[in-house]
């Protein structure tokens, strides 16, 4: 058997092969949902998307003979290592064939890059920041993944624990099915705090939009900034997010919630447009229009992607009025069948236990890893 050789991305065709790499890895799974191609391209390119200006990455191909069978890029992502003080680096869109050899030799190139860059421990999955994809599938691999969330095959966790990786940290989605009604307490104490003047609700402004996502980075990076992992989304990266959402989104499902007119608190929900992404299989073209037009009105699940409350806020009941609002709403589009929400932390009890009493139930588990350089 041929040795492993890495090589580093440099070529066009060397980045086609890296893209391209997971549909040869996920041919015996059915319920991996491919990305469109051109949006991997634009993501990883330094010269387009906005994440790499405070950030820089190398990516590597692992090749056993002739045939690319890993990946892996290394990240230095200075935004975060300014914030928090540290020096991490990260690892990140990692696909591999079920070969210790490959994953080994993949790992060891990241780790030498982001050491020779002054790091001084590597965490990951992360694509490339906590602002994006992120986690190793652990638990839940009986259920389809929803929009923006990863699936992989079980065996990844063999091949990263086998490189020396623990533990980091543990993310949790929780999937909500059939009728979306509180129970009875949660739903009176709810409507209690609908009831009060000081606070009410309003729909995010298809008019206004760029204003309204300016709101809503503002609010996110008050909210999320004491969370393990928090990175701040920046300008140019929400205007990014702006213009790729906004051809999908439900802005009925994306909401503030005000105190004495101050903002305090935003959800926002996206259709899970995986439905349509699988049918599109990495493409879009002409009959990836036609396909769009064909299956959109059948997509019928929903995946709460973010919600943030102001720390000055948190001892009000929000997030009740929130659950009881999206309910509402969710119930009068009757078209939605599930809502997966998540990602959440692990040990952010108050919110996992109030999703619980809300009726969801736990369903995938994911794994942040880190390892000491």
């Amino acid at each position: 058997m041929a040795g492993i050789d890495i090589v580093t991305v440099e070529s066009k065709s060397e980045l086609k092969d890296f893209i391209d790499l997971p549909w040869k890895i996920y041919a015996p799974y059915p319920k991996w949902v491919p990305p469109l191609k051109k949006d991997v391209r634009r993501l990883l390119d330094p010269a387009k998307h906005p994440v790499w200006e405070s950030a820089e990455r190398v990516l590597f191909l692992a090749r056993r003979g002739s045939e690319t069978v890993g990946r892996i890029a290394g990240v230095i992502d200075r935004a975060y290592n300014q914030f928090h003080g540290e020096k991490m680096g990260i690892w990140g869109f990692f696909e591999c064939a079920d070969d210790q050899e490959a994953a080994a030799a993949l790992f060891s190139s990241a780790e030498a890059w982001v050491r020779q860059k002054g790091m001084t421990f590597i965490r990951g999955p992360l694509g490339p920041s906590t602002n994006y994809e992120i986690g190793l599938l652990i638990e839940g691999f009986d259920y389809s993944p929803v929009v923006e969330m990863p699936y992989q095959p079980p065996y990844y966790l063999k091949l990263i624990e086998s490189c020396g990786y623990a533990k980091a940290k543990d993310l949790l989605a929780f999937l909500i099915e059939g009728e979306y009604r509180l129970p009875e307490w949660m739903d009176s104490l709810a409507g209690r705090i609908a009831q009060k003047k000081s606070i009410h609700i309003r729909r995010i402004n298809p008019k206004a939009l760029s204003a309204e996502f300016d709101l809503i980075r503002d609010i996110y990076n008050d909210s999320w900034s004491g969370n393990w992992g928090f990175v701040p989304l920046s300008g140019p990266e929400m205007r990014d997010i702006q213009k790729n959402v906004m051809q999908f989104m439900d802005t009925d499902l994306a909401f503030f919630i005000y105190y004495e007119n101050e903002p305090a608190a935003v959800c926002v929900i996206f259709p899970d447009m995986n439905f349509l992404l699988k049918r599109l299989n990495g493409r879009i073209g002409v009959m990836g229009v036609l396909k769009a037009l064909r299956y959109q009105r059948k997509i019928d699940g929903l995946r709460l992607i973010m919600f943030g409350i102001k720390e000055k806020y948190r001892q009000m009941g929000i997030p009740l009025l929130a659950f009881h609002h999206i309910y509402e709403v969710v119930r009068g589009k009757k078209k939605y069948r599930y809502m997966e929400l998540g990602w959440t932390l692990e040990d952010n009890e108050a919110i996992n236990t109030l999703i619980e009493e809300a009726g969801g139930k736990l369903n995938k588990k994911y794994r942040i890893f880190e390892k000491s350089l």
